[in-house]
């Protein structure tokens, strides 16, 4: 069983790797954020199956934290990105202005 969920696990990073690259080659900021979200969440099912193929509770643990700060990131690309917009906004406005 525990080859199994190796295997699984290697599958699961090959195809976030093959993911990875047609998502970070987009143009904008959201593709690149995509990308991130991809990479995190592979790498939690990556833990959590490698934890449970070795009986690791510590991979459990990591996987969790890992959860967290991806979360918190969204977050974090979401404020940051409607704070670049509305600055673009409030320039173009002055802009139309003169």
């Amino acid at each position: 069983m525990a080859d199994f969920l190796l295997s699984a696990a290697a599958f699961v990073v090959l195809m976030v790797a093959l993911g990875l690259v047609r998502v970070a080659r987009g143009p904008g900021r959201a593709e690149r954020m995509m990308a991130a979200q991809l990479l995190g969440s592979g790498a939690i099912g990556a833990l959590l199956l490698f934890g449970a193929a070795s009986g690791e509770r510590a991979m459990f643990d990591v996987a969790l934290t890992l959860a967290l700060l991806s979360a918190f990131a969204s977050i974090a690309f979401v404020k940051f990105a409607l704070r670049q917009d509305e600055k673009v906004a409030a320039d173009d406005a002055t802009e139309g202005s003169r």
